[in-house]
This record gives C-alpha cells, structure tokens and sequence, in this order.
C-alpha cells in the first residue's frame, strides 16, 4: 500500500501500552482501505500536555496526506486535546471510543475511596477526568463518538451508575456537543477493543462522516 494511502493514528487508554490495539488495527487495516498505526505514551505518568505534545510530534512525523484518529476512553481525550491546539496535520476524522468528555463517577470514586487512588489514575486523569469541566467541540474536524451500553466492568463496585454505561463509563459522560455523530452499542468498555461492530463503525464514520443508520 502505498506511503501516503489514509492513515489512522490509534491511541490506547489508561493502564494500557498500545498493544492492545492490535486486534482493532487488524480490523481497520483488513479492507486496505487504511493504514494504522499505534501511538503510545505513559498514561500514568505526564501531564495531559505531555501527553498532547507527544501525539502531535508523532501525527507530523507520519507520511500521509490524510490522517485520521481513533482514540479509546483516555485516549480519547488525548487525541481531542491535541487536535483542539493544532491545524496544521493532514485532513481526516476522528472516533472517540468509550471515552468520559463529561467527567466519569466510576474515576471519581476510585480517587475518593481507594487507597492511594488519586495515584493509580494518574495526572492526565485527575485532571481531566476526575477534576473535569463540560466539554464542547468546535474544531474543524469531524468527531464521531461511540459509546458502550453492556454494563460489564468495575466501574461499578466505585459509583453509582445509574444510567446506561459500559462498566467504566455511562453513555451520558461520553456526550460531546459539537460532535458529528454519536453512537451507542451493546459492548463493554474494554471489548470495544476487540469488536467487529466497533471496527465497521468506527470505519464507515472515518469515511462517510457519520456512523451507519439502521435499516
């Protein structure tokens, strides 16, 4: 495939390195549509800014003419962020996967209530997450959200979650206004990672612009 075919920057959560990504590259790269690729950055230690210069040092090293991103949970906030400071990389679209634009109550109750839990977040969590402010967007780029409704993970046993959620995070904390399309699916937090349904989805938004409809 050629050097400048799309290229789809993907961007792992917090507690992961990256290579859990693998299968969800897989699935993107498997109608040679696109290119992926993996950024990685320590999610545990940095700032978000840290974490921002880093991704827009690595999308201007990329060769493509045009650069999309696919960011999960944490990752997400990641690639919003960046993008939201620079307008000088290839044209492309961005998917948000499981990713808490309005707070989390499950991050929030682990800092409150576990040992050391401030700690085991992280700063770039603390800050965006745990200690957040509403988030709107009103960038030039194309923002798809997907959110997870299989309410299987343990962000349950830290807060009250008692609206629709995907064991982590609830659909109504992955609300972005001035995004251009959002989608909720039946899919944990961290099986959005590995399903097919999640891949389509987040491809047919990469290319069209908006997630499928149904029927």
């Amino acid at each position: 495939m050629a050097t400048g075919s799309p290229l789809i920057v993907l961007v792992h959560g917090l507690w992961m390195s990256g290579f859990e990504l693998g299968v969800l590259r897989s699935r993107l790269e498997a109608s040679g549509r696109f290119r992926a690729v993996g950024f990685s950055y320590p999610s545990l230690r940095g700032s978000m800014a840290d974490h921002v210069r880093s991704l827009i040092d690595f999308a201007h090293a990329q060769k493509a003419d045009e650069l999309h991103f696919v960011g999960h949970s944490l990752g997400g906030l990641v690639v919003l962020n960046a993008l939201s400071v620079t307008d000088d990389l290839p044209p492309g679209r961005a998917v948000l996967l499981g990713t808490p634009l309005q707070g989390s109550k499950a991050a929030q109750g682990v800092a409150r209530w576990v040992p050391f839990g401030k700690a085991i977040l992280g700063s770039a969590v603390n800050a965006e997450i745990v200690q957040w402010q509403p988030r709107e967007w009103s960038g030039r780029r194309e923002v798809g959200v997907i959110a997870g409704s299989m309410g299987l993970g343990l962000g349950r046993l830290f807060a009250e979650l008692n609206t629709d959620h995907d064991g982590t995070v609830m659909v109504e904390e992955t609300k972005l206004p001035g995004a251009k399309d959002h989608k909720i699916l039946a899919i944990s937090h961290t099986g959005m990672l590995f399903s097919a349904g999640v891949a389509e989805e987040a491809e047919h938004f990469l290319v069209r612009g908006s997630f499928r409809r149904e029927g």
